[in-house]
């Protein structure tokens, strides 16, 4: 909760910093911090000292995820940003998908503190790659503008109503999966579904959402109205919760969170390539933290506010 509260705070300011700094400056600071937060959680004694370094972990993560988002607009093709997305979206999947399986196992083998020294080398790997490989420029060629029109502006921003419209859709797809995230194992559970069967279902989900990236990043650069697909994607994600909550068995909490991830990668996947369309290449930085800030704060208040409409009217009504 500390290092996602950071993250959804710091994100606007660091992707602004990205814009002006530099990108390579700001990707490359957030992986030395995540590197030193690593280091520093092997040594760490008491819980005080976790709230601190997963704050910074927050700042290296706010540092990383909307400057490479935009790193990825300022180097594919636009008739590419799909896919290009797609791809992105798709080794984040897969880098959390196993990142906890083998972490779990080297706990076992190394115990915690040495787990996060490995962690730290692995992020000291990256940092290296990032370095060598990274390109330095700040932002795409563009036709030469006054410094006030090249400025990126809080203000400009706000009053572009397709960016806003980003936002909203990607703040509100997320509510919706942060009350499957939370609440599901609750829920299965009370179905009388076995721990096995439960984590079968999230892994269902995780992978159906992952696989489907590139094809559908594909899709959006062929049909090339991106909107369209992200509305029917967060169409889907509405039918999909709803049918989990009717849900009773195994094989339909599969076939639910198998749809839900099939309209994750519909609606989620042409956002980001939608965002780096309707904002100037020298404002990504700051269009790609809000994006990010939107989805860890929609799934915090999902957590905290559908607790009590979940306890108040039961899990079928409530993912209704």
């Amino acid at each position: 909760m500390v290092s996602a509260i950071g993250y959804t705070v710091l994100a606007w300011l660091l992707g602004l910093l990205a814009d002006r700094w530099g990108r390579k400056i700001v990707v490359t600071a957030g992986l030395l911090i995540s590197l030193v937060t690593s280091l520093l959680l092997a040594v760490s004694l008491a819980p005080w000292q976790l709230l601190v370094i997963y704050l910074f972990f927050g700042l290296g993560l706010a540092a990383i995820g909307p400057t490479l988002m935009a790193y990825v607009a300022d180097l594919s093709p636009p008739s590419h940003l799909g896919r290009s997305y797609g791809a992105y979206t798709l080794s984040i999947y897969t880098g959390m998908s196993l990142g906890p399986a083998l972490g779990g196992w080297m706990a076992d083998w190394l115990g915690f503190r040495l787990l996060f020294v490995a962690a730290a080398v692995l992020v000291g790997v990256v940092l290296v790659l990032a370095l060598v490989f990274l390109p330095s420029f700040r932002r795409a060629p563009q036709p030469a503008r006054s410094s006030a029109e090249t400025k990126p502006s809080w203000r400009r921003l706000l009053h572009n109503r397709a960016l806003l419209g980003c936002w909203l859709i990607t703040f509100g797809g997320c509510f919706g999966l942060g009350a499957f995230i939370t609440f599901a194992p609750l829920y299965m559970k009370e179905q009388n579904l076995s721990v096995g069967q439960i984590g079968l279902v999230f892994a269902c989900q995780a992978a159906v959402n992952a696989l489907s990236r590139v094809p559908f990043g594909r899709l959006s650069d062929r049909l090339g109205r991106r909107w369209v697909q992200a509305i029917l994607g967060c169409l889907l994600m509405a039918l999909s919760l709803v049918g989990f909550g009717q849900a009773y068995n195994l094989s339909q909490f599969l076939a639910a969170a198998a749809a839900l991830g099939l309209a994750m990668g519909l609606g989620f996947t042409p956002v980001g390539a939608l965002i780096a369309e309707v904002v100037p290449p020298e404002a990504r930085g700051l269009a790609m933290g809000g994006y990010n800030s939107c989805i860890y704060l929609s799934m915090m208040l999902s957590a905290a506010i559908m607790g009590a409409v979940m306890s108040g009217i039961g899990f079928v009504c409530g993912y209704a």
